[in-house]
């Protein structure tokens, strides 16, 4: 018996046609990228949390200045408090002119000048360039360097540069020893001195207070207010 050999034939792999359909659909699509509507969508999406968003980020770098301008207030104000209560401490300029009572101490000239030009009084510190001092101190100043001890005038003045309030120096000379910015963004028109008893007399006063408004558009207005004691009678 001979066996004749079948032809052979080719088994072709044909996918179902739903699942064909399928697979053009979803390459069509993705090839086509964003419809319309979804671009829409998520701008909105992006608008509603952006919004929030700005705001807290504004807000922490406002939160951030004021805070920076409050430190530097309170700087300021411990500062300008050290010295003015230095100060006020050593007012007194005695008078050397006339005999003191027995058992009494020199008495005393008026030692506190207020809105005084650098020469006020007679008493020299600085030049005509010098802004008028809110408040002008002062003390004696003496010097032991030679044989013969010798007293001078010693010049302290607050007064105002723009919005800064400044002090100068002047130990028993006429020429300021140093100049400091003691407080910045300072009212110019708040600035008020009051003494426990009249500033300018010749019996100088016990207490002295200088008081100012400081402001900036961060942290605020703050008033300040130095406080002095005298340590001489």
């Amino acid at each position: 018996m001979q066996l004749t050999p079948l032809p052979r034939t080719r088994h072709r792999r044909h996918l179902p046609r739903h699942r064909h359909r399928h697979q053009r659909r979803h390459l069509r699509r993705g090839d086509g990228g964003f419809t319309l509507v979804e671009l829409m969508l998520t701008i909105a999406i992006l608008g509603v949390i952006t919004i929030p968003l700005s705001n807290v980020v504004i807000g922490a770098l406002h939160h951030q200045r004021a805070t920076a301008d409050r430190l530097a207030l309170s700087h300021d104000a411990q500062i300008s408090a050290a010295y003015f209560a230095q100060d006020v401490g050593s007012i007194g300029v005695r008078d050397y002119s006339v005999t003191a009572p027995p058992n009494s101490s020199q008495p005393y000239r008026p030692s506190i000048q207020l809105d005084a030009a650098y020469d006020a009084g007679g008493t020299v510190c600085g030049t005509a360039a010098t802004p008028v001092a809110r408040l002008r101190f002062l003390s004696d100043d003496w010097d032991y360097s030679g044989v013969t001890p010798a007293v001078g005038t010693h010049v302290v003045a607050y007064y105002l540069a723009g919005r800064e309030l400044r002090r100068i120096k002047c130990a028993g000379a006429t020429t300021p020893g140093s100049d400091i910015v003691l407080a910045h963004n300072v009212e110019p028109a708040t600035l008020t001195v009051t003494c426990s008893t009249p500033c300018t007399a010749a019996a100088v006063p016990q207490q002295v207070a200088l008081a100012f408004t400081v402001s900036t558009l961060a942290a605020g207005t703050h008033q300040i207010t130095l406080n002095g004691q005298r340590r001489q009678t």
